[in-house]
């Protein structure tokens, strides 16, 4: 079963000492004579001792960097922790995602310990929320399958530490009307990431369709929403060509699972998909073995937009969300769909399968024609679609490709919620290179350009609505969902949970405007 986040935010403000905690973060900046103290909340004596010590003690101020010091007298604090922020100006607080890195590397770091206090420069309750996000983040750890006999378990040598529990956000803000809920929104924002995590990180001997569909009915449990799995014979009968072709190899099943929240005075109707292939190995057209290792990520895409919706409900947004999970896994035997092969989606459309490793958007054609029949406001479909969106934009951005209008507004949400995310074309030559000879659309086409080629074989399965094409945006997610290197700020190795701020953002926005 995934865990939700065991997370708890409270601010406060007033008397230092009267806030009893295993540690104190304060931020520490980079300015052109040297690192210093950022509104420092310590006594003015404490402050100055400290400030004319960074230098001495090696401290830089660099963003990510996080030094544990003495605790001292002047705070009720166990330890003391400088949170390096970057470039700073002394006048000025450092903007929302600054702040959020800052706090999650500190609370990242500071695992094993039960209650931590952060001092960041946050007087606004918007900086205040933007502190608690990161923590949120930070807060996390994945406790992974190890015996207790086991160097590196919970019991040996070398032991996981447990994540930070508790987390205090020191802000003259504490008081303000607007704080209570924006730390439930940034604690909601934490627990779905952090569960997205978990997913991304299951193992897939652990992790397959159907324990996937498992484990969306018992994170939903407690929420007013509704989950429907439609397992292998479901599909046979209703046409979902797309994933039984996938899941054809597998002695794993696939399986759809739509999750609902439709409230009853909902202002709008937003469809997710998600690609959810819980292990590539690329089928008969088989990925080489150090390919393989990280494919457990697969089914990112799937796990954002469960997160999202369940989000969505817990914050009781007056909107109804609809996501569709396109779970299966893709895997080489004697029952396998081969290249050529001929395969008809959810609705009727035939796709010529001329390369078994472009499995997902074969899983999200059927998602995104079941996703139309119900005529919502707009589908966006999220995936770790492509390796070319990693040569186009790297381990760090994601790509969005889609109508302007959806793609356009998403970027937005993504800025304000602290994700990189970047505007990408869908040239209308590409559509001529996915021609087939015996089909209605072949499942790759041109190479150069892949992460756009792959968009707009995906536009082909948008349906319409009012004789109108629904509004449409796709995100491609392959390298910023899975982090390879080092931790870095609030985000962990292995899985990110990227995506889930960006659509719930995107949900909070559509509201706004409606």
């Amino acid at each position: 079963m995934i865990k939700h986040s065991d997370l708890t935010l409270t601010a406060a403000s007033g008397n230092l000492k009267k806030i009893p905690s295993d540690a104190l973060v304060i931020a520490v900046g980079q300015g052109p004579d040297g690192p210093f103290l950022l509104a420092s909340p310590l006594p003015a004596k404490a402050a100055r001792a400290l400030g004319d010590s960074l230098q001495v003690l090696g401290i830089t101020g660099a963003a990510d960097e996080v030094r544990r010091l003495p605790g001292l007298p002047e705070t009720g604090a166990d330890s003391l922790v400088l949170t390096g922020v970057g470039a700073a100006n002394v006048n000025s607080v450092p903007d929302a995602e600054t702040l959020r890195k800052a706090a999650g590397a500190a609370v990242r770091q500071l695992a094993g310990l039960d209650a931590v206090v952060v001092a960041l420069p946050a007087d606004a309750v918007a900086d205040a929320a933007a502190v608690a996000e990161g923590a949120a983040m930070g807060a996390y750890t994945y406790a992974g399958h190890r015996t207790q006999k086991t160097p590196g378990s919970a019991q040996g040598p070398g032991a996981r530490k447990n994540a930070v529990r508790r987390v205090i956000i020191f802000t003259s803000a504490a008081e303000h009307p607007d704080m209570k809920d924006a730390l439930e929104r940034a604690a909601i924002i934490g627990k779905y990431v952090n569960a997205t995590r978990t997913l991304v990180n299951e193992p897939p001997s652990h992790l397959y369709p159907d324990t996937f569909a498992q484990a969306a009915k018992d994170l939903a449990k407690g929420l007013p929403v509704k989950v429907t799995v439609m397992d292998e014979k479901k599909l046979e009968r209703d046409g979902y060509g797309g994933l039984l072709g996938v899941g054809k190899g597998s002695s794993r099943p696939p399986r759809m699972v739509k999750v609902e929240y439709s409230p009853a005075k909902s202002k709008v109707h937003l469809a997710l998909v998600g690609k959810g292939i819980t292990f590539d190995s690329g089928g008969l057209s088989l990925k080489p073995a150090a390919s393989m290792q990280t494919m457990k990520l697969d089914m990112a895409g799937a796990a954002v937009v469960l997160s999202t919706v369940l989000a969505a409900a817990e914050r009781g947004l007056p909107a109804k969300v609809t996501a569709w999970l396109c779970l299966a896994e893709n895997m080489p035997s004697g029952t396998a769909q081969r290249p050529e092969d001929v395969l008809t989606t959810y609705g009727g459309r035939t796709v010529e399968v001329l390369n078994t490793d472009a499995e997902g958007r074969l899983v999200l054609a059927d998602g995104l024609a079941a996703a139309s029949e119900e005529s919502p406001d707009a589908i966006i479909d999220i995936a770790t679609l492509t390796g070319a969106q990693m040569i186009a934009l790297g381990a760090r951005t994601s790509g969005i490709m889609g109508d302007d209008g959806v793609r356009d507004a998403i970027k937005a949400a993504a800025d304000r919620a602290g994700e990189l995310f970047w505007p990408m074309p869908l040239p209308a030559e590409l559509r001529a290179s996915l021609d087939s000879q015996v089909a209605d659309i072949a499942n790759i086409g041109e190479r150069k350009g892949g992460m756009m080629t792959a968009a707009v074989f995906l536009r082909e399965f948008v349906g319409e609505a009012n004789g109108q094409k629904i509004p449409w945006a796709h995100l491609d997610i392959a390298g910023p969902a899975f982090n390879e290197s080092g931790p870095y700020g609030y985000t962990p190795k292995a899985g990110t949970g990227v995506g889930v701020r960006t659509l719930l953002a995107y949900v909070e926005d559509v509201l706004a405007r409606a």
